[in-house]
């Protein structure tokens, strides 16, 4: 499945990024990286390309890898929703700041919610289609892993600024 691939390359490409760097890698910096990376595949690559294009333009092909019946129009609604974080996500590239924790803790809600409700669907209804089962390792993944970093990043990064302007 393409998400997992995005998640996985979301947490690898950082690292190689680090790797490569010859800039010193301070806790914050690494955090900061992850972070942009996390924010870049994780919201703007699944939401825009992996939500918003296959929800709004393939609508009953969706719904089948989901597991869902074809023919809703609320899969219109969830592509502009994907799609509308997802241009959130890009933006990180050149927006930071609490920007990015606003981006990352909503997307990170989102992803819960999905994961929720990926979780009970399998368990009712049975449903292991492949965007349905699947996507709750990668839906679960993403939001824990952005809750982390957006914690590590607002106390090592943010509040650090903060306490330089403040005092």
């Amino acid at each position: 499945m393409i998400g997992l691939i995005v998640v996985s390359l979301s947490v690898l490409l950082p690292l190689a990024h680090l790797a490569l760097s010859k800039v010193p890698r301070t806790r914050a910096r690494v955090v900061r990286l992850l972070l942009l990376y996390a924010l870049v595949f994780d919201v703007g690559v699944i939401g825009l390309p992996l939500g918003f294009i296959p929800h709004v333009f393939f609508p009953d092909q969706a719904a089948r890898m989901i597991g869902w019946a074809p023919g809703s129009p609320f899969q219109f609604e969830v592509g502009v929703h994907d799609g509308a974080w997802g241009v959130l996500g890009f933006l990180c590239i050149w927006i930071g700041g609490s920007f990015w924790v606003a981006t990352g803790l909503g997307w990170s809600l989102f992803m819960l919610g999905a994961t929720y409700g990926h979780v009970v669907q399998t368990l009712r209804a049975g449903d292991y289609a492949p965007y349905n089962f699947l996507t709750i390792f990668s839906d679960g993944f993403v939001a824990l892993w952005l809750l982390l970093l957006l914690y590590l990043y607002w106390r090592w990064e943010i509040w650090k600024d903060d306490r330089a302007v403040n005092g």
